[in-house]
């Protein structure tokens, strides 16, 4: 009897192969090259074990068409279930060792080129008109805007989310961290999302970053009568080389963007952004009064 077949003939009882956030990205090659290697040795040391699917299944717990899907490299595998294979099949650790691998493709392509660039650049500056910046962001004011988006995301893919934002902020904890500027908008500042008590931890993790010797803070108040910024958002991260990459969703749609002429036009933009906001002095009181209002 085929894998398949076996899969086929035993009801899944806990299976969680509808559950979204941990499908594979068809267009995502290297996730798709990591998921079957994953699924490859978890179907090989089953069969090293003497082990049918539906066997598997019913010792690990989960439904026989997810390990189908698991192995067949059509699911990422959750860590505890990870765990639970390698409990099963007594591998001594080296299936839950895989964790690491998995967890890396569980984040969409986009954050992990992100992340990739974020973490070789040596400057970054950033500005983001709707939101705070989601590198400053703590998790739990993540969460707060996440659960407000319509229609809804499912508790997986907020949790998902925040996980993916959680991981960029390795970029803040390297040993020759780059130099960080952000440009923050007044009233994403005051505007309490997700709750005023969410909003007084946030705007105290704020002033906490901008003691950071590397990263300067600014605001760009609500009654200035002129701002460069109402193009959209601005990304501009610098490497070691001398080479740039930048992000807006004014030039090629938000796609990152090396063209000589658009590059100067981005950086030009977020130099008159951080003209026209607070000194980052100014923005540390500035914070400090809003904390004292909230």
């Amino acid at each position: 009897m085929s894998v398949s077949e076996e899969a086929v003939r035993v009801a899944p009882e806990t299976d969680q192969t509808d559950e979204p956030g941990w499908e594979v990205d068809p267009d995502d090659d290297w996730a798709l090259a990591v998921v079957a290697t994953v699924g490859r040795q978890l179907r090989l040391r089953r069969e090293a074990a003497g082990l049918r699917v539906g066997d598997f299944a019913v010792a690990a717990g989960y439904g026989a068409d997810l390990v189908y899907k698991i192995e067949t490299g059509k699911r990422i595998p959750r860590p505890e279930y990870l765990d639970k294979a390698d409990e099963v099949l007594d591998a001594g650790g080296l299936i839950a060792a895989m964790r690491e691998d998995v967890k890396k493709v569980r984040y969409p392509k986009k954050v992990r080129d992100l992340a990739q660039l974020e973490g070789r650049a040596v400057e970054l500056q950033l500005y983001d008109p709707l939101n705070i910046h989601g590198l400053l962001q703590t998790p739990d004011y993540a969460r707060g805007l996440l659960l407000m988006r319509r229609p809804a995301y499912l508790a997986e893919e907020v949790e998902r989310f925040i996980s993916a934002r959680v991981a960029r902020k390795a970029v803040f904890d390297k040993d020759s961290a780059p130099d960080l500027s952000f440009v923050l908008e007044e009233w994403t500042l005051r505007r309490p999302l997700g709750g005023r008590a969410r909003l007084r931890q946030q705007l105290e993790h704020l002033l906490e970053l901008g003691q950071l010797r590397n990263v300067e803070l600014q605001v760009m108040p609500m009654d200035h009568e002129e701002h460069a910024g109402l193009a959209g958002g601005i990304e501009v991260l610098k490497f070691e080389d001398g080479s740039m990459v930048e992000r807006s969703q004014a030039v090629a749609n938000g796609r990152p963007v090396t063209e000589p002429r658009q590059l100067r036009i981005l950086e030009l933009r977020y130099g008159i952004i951080r003209t026209q906001a607070l000194t980052p002095r100014e923005t540390a009181s500035f914070i400090e009064q809003l904390l004292g209002e909230t």
